[in-house]
C-alpha cells in the first residue's frame, strides 16, 4: 500500500504559492513569488528537513501547472547547488494531474486524467509514497477525497495576505495527529500530521446547564444566520 504525503512549503496565513522565485507563478496578481528564497538559503535546518522529506524512498505527485514549472528547471540543474535534489527528480516517476493536454517531456512522467481515481488505484499498489510539491489545485481534490494520509508542512515566518493557500473549504473534516515537529534559528517550523480520525468536539469545561444570557445568545446568532 501507497500513502499520500502532501509536501507544502506554507506562510503563516497557510499561502503556499510560488515559494521559489518571483516569475515561477504571479498568477492572481501575487507578487510576493520568492518569499521562501531567503530563508532556503541561510536556514541549515530547514535544509535538514528537506533533505529528510526526499531522502526516503518517494515519487512525485503534481498539478499541471507545478508539473511544467519543475518541468522546466529540474531536468537542467543536475550539477548546481541542488544537485541531489535534481537527480533524485530526475529519476523518479513523475504522477501528473491533469484533464487538459500536458507536454510530458519530463522523462518518467505519467499523465493522471482522472486524479481522484487514480491516486486511488495507485495507493493500492506497493511502492514508494506518492509526495506532492506545490499543485494547490490537486491537494485540494486530494484533500476532498480523503485521500491523504500525511502533511508535512514548512512553515515560515511571514504573512502574505492572499494567494493560494494549502485548505479550502472543500477539504474534508479530518483529525490529524502531530507526530514530528522542529524549529530553525530563523524560525521555519516543520511539522509533521498523520490522519487520525474524525474531527472530534466537546465543550470547553464540560458541559453546562446555560444561563439565561447564553440562551438569549444563541438565539440573536440564529436570527443574523
Amino acid at each position: 500500500m501507497r500513502k499520500v504525503i502532501v509536501g507544502a512549503m506554507v506562510s503563516m496565513d497557510g499561502v503556499m504559492q510560488a515559494p521559489g522565485g518571483p516569475e515561477e507563478d504571479p498568477t492572481g496578481g501575487f507578487r510576493f513569488g520568492g518569499w521562501v528564497a531567503p530563508f532556503a538559503e541561510t536556514d541549515p535546518v530547514f535544509g535538514e528537513e528537506i533533505g529528510k522529506l526526499f531522502g526516503e524512498p518517494f515519487d512525485l505527485l503534481l498539478g499541471r501547472r507545478t508539473y511544467e514549472i519543475f518541468a522546466a528547471h529540474w531536468p537542467h540543474a543536475e550539477g548546481g547547488p541542488y544537485d541531489d535534489i535534481a537527480k533524485t527528480f530526475n529519476r523518479i516517476t513523475k504522477y501528473v494531474a491533469t484533464r487538459k493536454g500536458v507536454d510530458l517531456t519530463w522523462k518518467g512522467s505519467v499523465a493522471l486524467r482522472d486524479a481522484a481515481r487514480e491516486v486511488t488505484r495507485l495507493k493500492q499498489e506497493d511502492g514508494p509514497a506518492l509526495v506532492t510539491q506545490g499543485s494547490t489545485e490537486l491537494v485540494h481534490s486530494l484533500l476532498a477525497a480523503g485521500l491523504v494520509d500525511e502533511i508535512r508542512t514548512f512553515t515560515f515566518p511571514v504573512v502574505l495576505g492572499k494567494g493560494k493557500r494549502l485548505f479550502d473549504e472543500t477539504s474534508e473534516p479530518r483529525g490529524f495527529r502531530l507526530t514530528y515537529g522542529a524549529v530553525s534559528p530563523n524560525g521555519v517550523i516543520a511539522a509533521t500530521y498523520l490522519r487520525d480520525g474524525e474531527v472530534m468536539t466537546a465543550t470547553v469545561g464540560g458541559a453546562e446547564e446555560p444561563t439565561a444570557a447564553e440562551l438569549a445568545r444563541r438565539e440573536k446568532l440564529k436570527r443574523e444566520g
